[in-house]
């Protein structure tokens, strides 16, 4: 269950990396701040993930 939430983050993180390096090699700002952005959200999504699995280990 919590699988599909690992791998969209794995993604989510290439993602954010490859927006950091176009940003480095066009010099643009925007960018830069986007791959920050996607790398915040991937870094939420596993404190969430995290977070489920300890609860789902209480429910079962």
């Amino acid at each position: 269950m919590l699988t599909p939430i690992l791998i969209f983050d794995v993604a989510l993180v290439a993602w954010s990396l490859h927006l950091m390096q176009e940003a480095l090699q066009q010099q643009e700002f925007s960018l830069m701040l986007a791959g920050t952005l996607v790398a915040a959200a991937a870094a939420a999504m596993m404190v969430v993930y995290f977070l489920m699995g300890n609860c789902l280990t209480h429910l079962i």
